[in-house]
């Protein structure tokens, strides 16, 4: 569908596949949210988040097609290496995702003798499983974890590229960053610092945890969202609050008028300690 959308000169046609595929995305959404949710009551059950180095969670009917988009949420809000295997037919495929310091395919490897098929890379992996196994390569993959990881790996770290002013941002800056594209795990946006950004009026909530916000420093203003920030509402007002920006540089295009928006990777009271980067 996505390609009929894509080459159709007709609108009418065009019309009726993006309203499909958008449906069809929607459903994903659900399905992707449904799934998150279960994974973190089982980890609220069974996962001892002191103690545990790796996560492994598997169950019947989640869908195989986000199972690591899930995994990788989960990454990022433990900072563990996670596997979320999905049960069908007897059979368990499940895709994993790992965190700097732990090469994800050669701990696999260490569990091969558990596993019938498994491949990827250091930071993401597939494998299939008997579900009879699955407990066995839970506990075995916890050894692994435990042997290779340090307590400074389990630390998230933000590096940060280089400290900017707020007047340096311009349309010439962010149309060089972007000959740079595509962007990902081996090559990520660059990373800024800006300190003592005053905040702009009332900052809110969006979506689901999502901040939204106005920054000013000197002469210059940007609007700022930060995805999953929205706790920060509490803290923040728009009373003269200084805070310090760590954020990446993007595009945001709306209602048909593209500008400039930082993305907050992290943030602090440019006067308290609450949030902090490294």
């Amino acid at each position: 569908m996505a390609i009929r959308l894509l080459t159709t000169k007709d609108e009418r046609v065009a019309s009726d596949i993006a309203r499909k595929l958008d449906r069809e995305n929607q459903r994903r959404k659900d399905i992707d949210e449904k799934t998150l949710n279960e994974a973190l009551e089982q980890i609220r059950l069974n996962v001892d988040m002191e103690s545990d180095r790796a996560i492994v969670l598997a169950s019947e009917g989640w869908h195989q097609g986000v199972i690591g988009i899930v995994a990788s949420r989960l990454v990022e809000r433990y900072h563990l290496p996670t596997v979320m295997i999905a049960i069908d037919g007897g059979e368990g495929k499940g895709s994993a995702r790992s965190i700097p310091g732990f090469h994800l395919c050669d701990a696999l490897k260490d569990c091969e003798d558990l596993l019938l098929r498994y491949g990827g890379h250091k930071y993401a992996a597939g494998l299939t499983i008997d579900p009879s196994k699955i407990d066995s390569f839970r506990q075995r993959l916890k050894e692994v974890s435990e042997r290779q990881l340090t307590d400074d790996d389990l630390v998230a770290k933000l590096y940060i590229d280089s400290e900017i002013e707020l007047s340096e941002i311009t349309n010439a800056l962010l149309d060089t960053i972007e000959t740079f594209a595509p962007f990902g795990p081996q090559n990520m946006r660059p990373v800024f610092l800006t300190r003592n950004c005053e905040i702009l009026g009332q900052p809110y909530c969006v979506g689901k945890n999502h901040l939204k916000m106005k920054v000013r420093k000197g002469e210059a203003v940007f609007d700022v969202i930060g995805f999953g920030f929205g706790e920060w509402v509490r803290h923040l007002s728009g009373r003269g609050n200084l805070v310090d920006l760590v954020y990446v540089i993007e595009y945001n295009s709306w209602n048909d008028i593209t500008r400039i928006q930082l993305r907050l990777k992290d943030m602090k009271l440019a006067a308290g300690n609450i949030g902090q980067y490294k």
